[in-house]
């Protein structure tokens, strides 16, 4: 049997038009369910970075030149599953904005080593407090176990 439940549908503006759907299990879905969840905390970081202007793809970038000081862009590409075009054209971006600055290895100079400016310092702490804040409005639907049972079962799901 179908199950029925609220839905959001006809989002235009502010106005959102709530209807009962049949979701024919479609909310079974594993895919589905997580596809709504990334939706919802995808909006949150929105929200939360909002004046910033900058992307999560920059975040994260920015995050690990700050943990890794004198990472390649090949590095990076890698470890965010992106290619090295999008990755040039991100690290690019951080640069025009001063917070990143590219120097060629000494140890090998085909390599171009990534490190955070003072003002990328800066930033990047402006926007780890907002992301402090926007992490914990999710975090705190779950008691401990739950969430390292969530976070475990989402690290599996990208290794699958």
């Amino acid at each position: 049997m179908s199950k029925v439940r609220s839905a959001r549908t006809a989002e235009r503006g502010d106005a959102v038009e709530s209807l009962d759907l049949r979701f024919d299990d479609l909310d079974a879905l594993l895919g589905y369910r997580v596809r709504r969840a990334q939706g919802a905390i995808h909006r949150d970081y929105m929200a939360a970075i909002a004046g910033l202007d900058v992307t999560q793809k920059q975040t994260a970038t920015l995050w690990l030149i700050h943990a890794n000081p004198g990472v390649s862009q090949a590095s990076l590409a890698s470890s965010l599953g992106m290619d090295r075009a999008t990755m040039m054209a991100v690290v690019d971006r951080l640069e025009d904005r001063g917070f990143v600055i590219r120097q060629r290895s000494v140890a090998d100079r085909r390599r171009q080593e990534l490190y955070l400016t003072p003002a990328g310092q800066g930033f990047l702490r402006k926007v780890k407090t907002r992301i402090v804040a926007h992490e914990r409005r999710f975090t705190a639907c779950f008691k401990p176990a739950e969430l390292a049972a969530l976070m475990s079962a989402l690290t599996k799901i990208a290794r699958a």
